[in-house]
């Protein structure tokens, strides 16, 4: 039997500041979005720049850290896994979000930065695909 792997590292600032909750068992979760921004030139010259978003879960001792220490505007390194959620809304709509589970933080820049730093930390886009309540968000 083959194993798969399923590993997604980035580096970006982030869009807001974390958010933290607790499961029905008390287990600490925390959630934030992350932007990273690449930039190319065109065979014309033209630049382009383009952002994505990324969603972010931490759990247990990570979660603590990153609603103590992370702000909007922060650049940070993320590594984890890729995990697809779906749920229904209380209309019956399905919906579906791509998220970041991440078992690794690592702050860069300096805490000044953070404060600085909104050319890259704007709002997340639409939010349309980010649950607004506990039970949609983490239906355990």
């Amino acid at each position: 039997m083959s194993r798969g792997l399923n590993k997604v590292m980035i580096i970006g600032h982030l869009g807001r500041d974390p958010e933290m909750r607790y499961t029905p068992s008390g287990r600490p979760v925390t959630t934030f979005t992350v932007a990273t921004s690449r930039s190319w030139n065109t065979s014309d010259g033209e630049h382009h720049t383009e952002t994505e978003w990324f969603n972010i879960v931490t759990w247990s001792n990570l979660a603590e850290t990153c609603k103590q220490y992370l702000t909007k505007g922060q650049q940070v390194y993320i590594e984890g896994r890729l995990q697809t959620r779906h749920w229904e809304d209380k209309e019956g709509n399905k919906h579906n979000s791509v998220e970041v589970v991440a078992n690794e933080m690592i702050m860069l820049g300096d805490r000044r930065e953070a404060n600085s730093a909104n050319s890259h930390a704007a709002e997340n886009p639409d939010g349309s695909d980010v649950p607004t309540t506990e039970e949609d968000e983490f239906p355990f």
